[in-house]
């Protein structure tokens, strides 16, 4: 090491991750990629090892970070899990958790696992259930029970934790969903690479389902479109696999008569695939104005507000609790739910203040950089190290 150099050393932590994961196309599974990503870029030599769970008849091919696989309706399957990693060399055991990946009723199956695991183990929670007494929210109660420590992506949905569930301050962790490190610049040069020179640009990127609340902002292209007739509304994103498999495409196939009706079938455009990163960063770019007019009140994160934060977009969202926190301090426009009328309002509004835009969008890339994968995965890398500090002093002292 030459003269003057500093070198910081940082313990290297061996985790495990249970989640879903690509190839599966699920929002989680995207979100582990990334932030295991961005962790093994700051803890090269412990790589996270994944643990995916897998449903009945599903057979993807995981990359080689995948070493074993969990049925997820196999009760047998989590505990043989269980052995697995307590004969490891982990240090740590981190649970991407959301309703629906887990088996048996409510994701029950998840509860005797985690008892079985002897290691620190981690729970990020994407989905807060806002009754304790319901079946959903006494199954998380289970969970938070046997976790060391609870990620959340919001102060409120912290509250929460410690309000209705007990949960104690000092092992909760708010760290922000990640985003990609982009850069700041006009939207007129990518719209030029997808020929949409001179088009005022909505969208969202999601996997599509009812919840979305993609209707009212149809509604709201309706009335914007008497205005501003270069309008397009950008739907991306296929529709979720679940939704998919239980009734096809009946919901895409009711917005786009729902869009004939309305008369603005030059004014709405699908792209009814599964995007990669670099494709959803692309049509991003392109996207003058992004809009989340979704309909869950309770919903305490999202990827797609996320990055589109990121970018430093002008947003326009309804007013569930992820978006009234990343929203905040005018780094967007909330709006009332199921409310086409408003949506078409605040669009207008930011296309005759340019002023107002330019700041919206100012204020949204300047937080964005607290958001970064990086920045996110050093969060998650401290929050282990204090997890394990914890659990190791609780161990019994040998003489």
């Amino acid at each position: 090491m030459t003269k003057g150099t500093i070198r910081l050393k940082r313990k290297t932590i061996r985790v495990i991750c249970i989640s879903t994961y690509i190839p599966q196309k699920c929002g989680i599974a995207t979100f582990t990629k990334d932030v295991t990503t961005a962790i093994n870029l700051l803890n090269p030599y412990a790589l996270v090892e994944i643990m995916p769970i897998i449903k009945d008849g599903e057979n993807p091919q995981f990359p080689w970070e995948v070493k074993y696989k969990i049925l997820q309706s196999d009760l047998n399957s989590y505990l043989q899990a269980a052995t697995y990693i307590n004969h490891s060399s982990c240090d740590l055991v981190l649970i991407e958790h959301e309703f629906g990946i887990f088996g048996g009723e409510c994701g029950k199956y998840l509860i005797p696992l985690l008892k079985a695991i002897q290691k620190p183990k981690v729970m990020t929670c994407h989905t807060l259930i806002d009754d304790p007494q319901n079946k959903w929210g006494q199954v998380f109660q289970k969970l938070s029970e046997n976790v060391d420590g609870l990620m959340v992506m919001a102060q409120d949905s912290a509250q929460k934790l410690i309000n209705l569930y007990g949960v104690k301050k000092d092992i909760i962790a708010v760290i922000p969903h990640g985003t990609p490190d982009l850069t700041y610049n006009a939207t007129e040069i990518h719209k030029k690479k997808k020929n949409l020179s001179g088009k005022l640009v909505l969208g969202n990127i999601n996997l599509l389902s009812e919840n979305k609340g993609i209707d009212y902002a149809l509604e709201a292209v309706a009335q914007i479109v008497k205005k501003y007739p270069q309008i397009l509304y950008l739907v991306i994103g296929q529709t979720h696999p679940n939704i998919l498999a239980a009734e096809g495409e009946k919901y895409r196939n009711s917005l786009k008569l729902k869009i004939k009706n309305l008369g603005i079938q030059k004014n709405v455009r699908f792209i009814n695939r599964y995007l990669t990163l670099e494709e959803l960063i692309k049509w991003l770019k392109v996207i003058d104005i992004y809009i989340t007019p979704y309909l869950d009140p309770q919903q305490s994160s999202s990827g797609a507000l996320a990055y589109a934060v990121g970018a430093g977009k002008s947003c326009i969202s309804t007013q569930y609790l992820y978006a009234q926190e990343i929203l905040a301090n005018g780094r967007g426009i909330l709006v009332p739910f199921r409310d086409s009328t408003a949506i078409a309002k605040a669009i207008i509004s930011l296309c005759e203040n340019h002023t107002q835009k330019k700041q919206i969008e100012k204020k949204a890339y300047k937080y964005g950089r607290f958001m970064t994968w990086s920045s996110v995965a050093l969060q998650h890398l401290d929050f282990f190290a204090q997890i394990i500090k914890k659990h190791e002093s609780k161990r019994p002292k040998t003489s």
